[in-house]
């Protein structure tokens, strides 16, 4: 299977040696079981393998094989919960085989091609709409962040303490007060990024030929943009705009970092404090995964600390 550059990294283990090994039958019995025409995987992968699909009737859809990792166990249950409202619909799941069939947007133009301002008015306007409470099966966020605050000074140590033990211990404590301190517990999305919401303009098209007002309806209830790839916790709300925040798509600068803080906090009514607590928290819980270290999540956190 020719797989894309950015999953060569399950190769280093023998879960994802494994994993690689059952993708050509998972992905054959997938496209039987649901009578798919299937074409060669989308290449900007790096946690799945996704591929573009057409149901018998024609519909454009994608499936999408996940590798099996816990912060996206739950993502077909997040789908289902949205049920379509500002993210992707989930069409068909099969769970032994981490499995989903998902409508697929089209154009399906990432956030990120917008101006930075352009793409945070979007944010502002999604992001209440995906803001339902939500309790099992997810993961709540209190839980998620104990296990960080367990494994990160571990992980800094087999790293060979690639940053500062100050970042360390300024993680560690914000995380434990916040933790404990949390607003109303909603469904909230770790991976919401500026690549992860893509345009579904198209999802109107039809809607439009027949009905004006009905496409207008339409794009309000579910367009023009759409979250995808779920990675879902309940938590509070302040949490959900971290990824936004720290994400390099819309600018990878102190500036631009405080910008986003401040915007978004503000626009959503959130505790900046709290967004920037959670930000520079789970930020350096992610900069570090097995032997590989993301430098521009540390830079983040370093310059979340020094501000103000």
């Amino acid at each position: 299977m020719d797989l894309p550059e950015g999953l060569d990294w399950v190769r280093a283990s023998p879960a994802g040696r494994a994993w690689l090994a059952a993708l050509p039958t998972w992905l054959t019995e997938c496209a039987e079981r649901w009578s798919l025409r299937v074409g060669p995987p989308f290449r900007q992968a790096y946690a799945s393998l996704a591929l573009p699909a057409h149901l018998p009737d024609g519909t454009a859809a994608v499936l999408k094989l996940q590798y099996p990792d816990e912060e996206s166990r739950h993502e077909a249950d997040a789908l289902t919960h949205w049920d379509g409202d500002a993210a992707i619909r989930l069409l068909a799941h099969d769970p032994g085989r981490r499995a989903l069939l998902l409508e697929r947007c089209q154009p399906g133009t990432p956030l990120h091609d917008l101006p930075p301002d352009r793409a945070l008015d979007v944010v502002v306007g999604l992001l209440p709409r995906l803001w339902r409470p939500a309790g099992a099966p997810f993961t709540p966020l209190a839980q998620e962040a104990a296990g960080w605050i367990d494994r990160m000074p571990r992980a800094w140590e087999r790293a060979g303490r690639p940053y500062e033990r100050r970042l360390l211990d300024a993680a560690l404590d914000l995380l434990t007060g916040l933790a404990s301190s949390q607003g109303e517990q909603v469904l909230v999305n770790q991976d919401l990024h500026a690549g992860n919401i893509l345009a579904a303009d198209a999802l109107t098209a039809d809607a439009l030929a027949a009905d004006a007002l009905a496409a207008d309806a339409l794009a309000a209830d579910r367009g023009p943009w759409l979250a995808i790839d779920p990675k879902p916790l309940t938590g509070e709300r302040a949490f959900s705009v971290v990824p936004m925040v720290r994400g390099p798509e819309l600018g990878h600068s102190p500036a631009a970092v405080r910008h986003r803080l401040d915007r978004l906090s503000t626009e959503l009514g959130l505790d900046r404090e709290r967004v920037r607590g959670w930000t520079i928290g789970h930020t350096l819980a992610w900069s570090l995964a097995d032997d590989t270290v993301f430098p521009e999540k540390i830079e983040v956190v370093r310059w979340l600390l020094d501000t103000d």
